[in-house]
């Protein structure tokens, strides 16, 4: 049976074909097959759940009549184990983190759950989300599309879950590529907001603002569904098609560590040809990444080490890997690698780069994600090295705060994984450029529809 889209539970749900009990079940049966060899949960939330659902149809009418929104009824989902749940441990990948239940649900939990989504699980991250694989002392999330390799990280957990059907939509975080990654390795819809546009509250302080909460989805309908939810905004959930746009194609490689495999340049290339078809005009662009790495640098590895602080984290506890990532965040803090005026400078040169265009059009990934297995286990710098190797595309945005979003755009025959391009729009308070996104990776969709899911034939157009 076909997987229902978010958006399709939720109207099924409202109109008395189904219930949200009968569509949790059916998440968590789907959930107890296919997560035994993908590790996407970190804990599974089966009877509570099901009371929630419970809770949620004795009240539907009521809430119905009372003219409350319910975008959401009924749909299960599953939040990435980074932000709190109400009654539920938030282990972030970490055997350094408390045991104890959360007192309250994250302010992005709670515009879920009054939308009327069913929490079935949280998802599993590398240790405190900082890596893009994911693995950790609790086990291997693995790519539903080939499990030798890995889901991405650091919402590889939600990306898995939603990839392989077990739930539709998923909540995920950003902080250096952690929604576009995963996405752009399990062929999803992965969109990291721009800042302000979601509450962050993650850690300390959301990596320097870096982080964003948004949405993994098989659809461009659903992710905007679940992100008009996460905002607050219901006008995002109305995807509105763009008209002549003036389009960047920017397939430089933003670092010397990282060369582009073939297939992802093509991939990007093609959606660009797909967008010109469209109407848009497309334009060759260059983007001008930093020839120094460390104001990026420098807060991906202090946010983490104040993470851990925040937490009140024994950080000899911590894997070889992030202990080394939380002393370098330490030292680079001495060495006054935080400072304001580098990405002041860098910021103005890439609106003065970007100025003329509407989008931009970049690969997803320079490389198919590597093997799953045995990251955590591994020294510091091979991780770096893997990380920015095959994701180098995705952390400036986070740096500049613009909002980026990953759209499935093929096959890798060689990888046996999807392809992706990332898209990315100018900031806006309002959405906008959120919505612009959205509304281009609508086309792409019905231009080239991608199969939902790893079990899943293609979607028609």
């Amino acid at each position: 049976m076909t997987l229902l889209t978010a958006a399709e539970t939720a109207a099924a749900v409202l109109a008395g074909t189904t219930t949200a009990v009968a569509e949790t079940r059916s998440a968590l049966a789907r959930i107890a097959a296919l997560d035994p060899a993908l590790g996407a949960f970190q804990l599974v939330r089966a009877e509570r759940a099901l009371a929630e659902a419970a809770a949620f149809d004795a009240t539907l009418d009521a809430r119905v009549a009372a003219g409350e929104r319910l975008p959401l009824a009924g749909v299960p989902i599953a939040i990435k184990d980074n932000i709190p749940v109400a009654g539920e441990p938030m282990r972030e990948g970490s055997a350094a983190t408390s045991a104890e239940p959360r007192p309250a649900d994250h302010e992005v939990v709670a515009r879920l759950r009054a939308a009327g989504a069913i929490i079935v699980g949280l998802t599993r991250v590398p240790e405190l989300c900082v890596f893009g694989t994911t693995d950790s002392v609790y086990g291997t999330t693995r790519n539903p599309h080939n499990p030798d390799r890995t889901s991405g990280g650091s919402s590889g957990g939600s990306a898995a879950a939603v990839a392989s059907g077990m739930v539709a939509v998923a909540h995920a975080a950003d902080g250096m590529g952690s929604i576009r990654i995963p996405a752009a390795n399990c062929g999803l819809v992965g969109l990291k907001p721009g800042s302000g546009l979601v509450p962050a509250d993650m850690g300390a302080h959301s990596w320097f603002g870096m982080s964003e909460n948004g949405p993994l989805a098989t659809t461009v309908q659903d992710a905007a569904l679940m992100l008009s939810v996460m905002a607050g905004r219901p006008a995002l959930g109305e995807v509105v098609i763009p008209r002549g746009l003036r389009i960047g194609l920017a397939t430089g490689i933003p670092t010397p560590l990282a060369s582009l495999d073939p297939e992802w340049k093509a991939a990007a290339e093609r959606a660009a040809d797909t967008l010109r078809a469209a109407g848009h005009e497309v334009v060759e662009l260059r983007i001008p990444y930093p020839a120094d790495p460390l104001p990026v640098l420098a807060r991906w590895f202090a946010g983490a080490a104040d993470d851990a602080v925040h937490e009140g984290l024994d950080v000899r506890r911590l894997e070889p890997r992030v202990r080394a990532h939380v002393r370098a965040g330490r030292v680079l803090r001495r060495l006054g690698g935080l400072r304001p005026g580098p990405v002041t400078r860098l910021r103005a040169r890439v609106e003065a780069a970007t100025a003329g265009v509407d989008v931009i059009l970049t690969p997803g990934l320079a490389q198919p994600g590597p093997l799953a297995e045995g990251w955590h286990r591994r020294g510091w710098v091979a991780n770096l090295r893997a990380n920015i190797g095959y994701a180098p595309y995705a952390a400036l945005w986070n740096l500049l705060g613009w909002p980026a979003a990953a759209v499935p755009a093929g096959w890798h025959d060689g990888a046996q994984v999807p392809l992706s391009v990332q898209l990315v729009a100018h900031p806006s308070a309002d959405g906008a450029g959120e919505a612009l996104l959205l509304g281009v990776a609508a086309q792409l969709e019905a231009a080239s529809p991608w199969r939902r899911t790893a079990t899943a034939p293609a979607t028609v157009g």
